[in-house]
């Protein structure tokens, strides 16, 4: 492989598409991150929750001639009230046993929801038409950068900070934290947990649905596209730290511009970079890269 013939302009616009997919794993592992970091379930739904996102998204525009921008609001509200929904029946029951329980009930949600849009929908995909406002492209000097596509980046980038800010830097996310720490303790001051849990999971959901909603005009909507994602998104939020929000941001945005460069240097490898980094972070610290070590 000789790299220095690589033209400058090709790595230049592997890198600008590898943010973008890096800005989709930034916000898949961001809510699976504040799902486990706070309320320490390993929600193997969030996957079929994204696929529930942008399959919303087509149902708002196809029936009730909801467009993409009312969607990027209304479509996380629903998805999340449904998380919220399955937290308080299901979920809520596992709290005090091991997570592999967690884990395994959220396993059989993606697949029953998922084998449910299969048999309604087949595994084919739906077309949804971008925006008029965000069609056309922006001239880089070395590639034409689609106008959409630069709006995920830009969208993603101010969701997952707001994330965090909300998390780390208000009384909201002091008391979301002090929640996983001492849940008790927290309630005598009078703060209802129960309730503060259940927004929880349904913030993280939304945030699922909300990545589907910005993936619906680059990617066709099918039953399958969570689960095409989602073993990635673990990958990257295994090496980001699990339950570490800045840890999944970062590792999200980084590991997209790894992919995006590997595809010009080595074809062959971008499909499993991600997993190799994974497995050499593991050897040398197994709790990630912004993780805390025990």
């Amino acid at each position: 492989m000789d790299f220095l013939n690589i033209p400058l302009p090709a790595i230049l616009a592997q890198l600008v598409v590898g943010l973008i997919n890096g800005s989709f794993y930034a916000l898949l592992s961001l809510g699976l991150a504040i799902i486990f970091g706070l309320l320490n379930i390993i929600n193997f739904a969030h996957g079929a929750q994204y696929m529930l996102g942008a399959f919303v998204a087509w149902f708002g525009v196809q029936y009730l001639g909801v467009n993409y921008w009312a969607a990027l609001i209304l479509v996380p509200l629903t998805v999340g009230a449904f998380g919220m929904l399955l937290e308080r029946t299901l979920l809520s029951r596992l709290y005090r046993e091991d997570h592999l329980y967690g884990l395994l009930l959220t396993f059989g949600l993606a697949l029953i929801i998922e084998g449910v849009f299969v048999q309604l929908y087949g595994v084919s995909g739906k077309p949804y038409a971008t925006p008029e406002s965000l069609r056309g492209a922006l001239n880089l000097g070395f590639m034409f950068l689609p106008k959409y596509r630069a709006w995920v980046i830009v969208a993603s980038l101010v969701v997952c900070l707001g994330s965090w800010l909300i998390i780390e830097r208000t009384k909201l996310g002091a008391y979301l934290r002090a929640g996983t720490e001492n849940s008790q303790l927290l309630q005598a001051f009078g703060v209802n947990v129960p309730l503060m849990i259940t927004l929880t999971y349904g913030f993280g959901v939304a945030l699922a649905a909300f990545a589907g909603v910005l993936a619906a005009p680059i990617f066709q909507v099918s039953p399958k596209m969570g689960s095409d994602l989602i073993i990635v998104v673990f990958a990257v939020v295994v090496i980001g730290g699990m339950g570490s929000i800045l840890g999944s941001i970062v590792t999200g945005l980084g590991l997209g511009l790894v992919e995006g460069l590997t595809k010009v240097i080595w074809p062959q490898a971008s499909g499993t970079v991600i997993f190799v980094i994974m497995a050499i972070v593991l050897l040398i610290r197994p709790a990630g890269l912004f993780g805390k070590e025990k």
